[in-house]
């Protein structure tokens, strides 16, 4: 696109169905750089990724011409496939239906960058339910608790 001039940044979180903790360490090493090719494949950018056994955090910068959906659409369905094809044991891993997405401004990417990377720690003290409440309050995003662990 001539003339058009983007930094967007987006701080996607993710779960796996039911929060089943799939994601051990075997997993999780190879995954992130996984992502980092699914981004590029797409022509995005992987900042920074981490997370739990049952979801993971992605601080992506995308293009303007990508919708935020159309670019989590691509690193859920990839990533998913590829368990599948690398991991026989996790016929049965599958991400959650939906996801929460996050504008990040450029003064804050280093901020969000430390907090992704320090998933392990955070999650020694707080829930994933708490901590995806919190960014969603955080955000100023209205959700129904009925509907938001599906």
């Amino acid at each position: 696109m001539p003339n058009t001039y983007t930094q967007l940044y987006y701080h996607a979180v993710f779960s796996t169905k039911n929060r089943f903790p799939f994601i051990d360490e075997s997993v999780e090493k190879r995954m992130y750089p996984y992502f980092r090719g699914i981004a590029e494949g797409i022509g995005c950018a992987l900042v920074t990724g981490n997370g739990a056994a049952d979801h993971v955090h992605l601080l992506m910068r995308a293009p303007a011409r990508l919708s935020v959906s159309s670019m989590l659409q691509s690193m859920k369905a990839d990533s998913s496939k590829w368990v599948h094809d690398t991991f026989e044991h996790l016929s049965k891993f599958e991400w959650q239906v939906g996801y929460s997405a996050f504008s990040v401004s450029s003064s804050a990417v280093e901020k969000v960058r430390e907090y992704i990377r320090n998933q392990k720690k955070h999650h020694a003290k707080v829930s994933f339910h708490d901590e995806l409440r919190r960014l969603l309050e955080e955000h100023g995003i209205e959700y129904d608790e009925r509907y938001l662990w599906d």
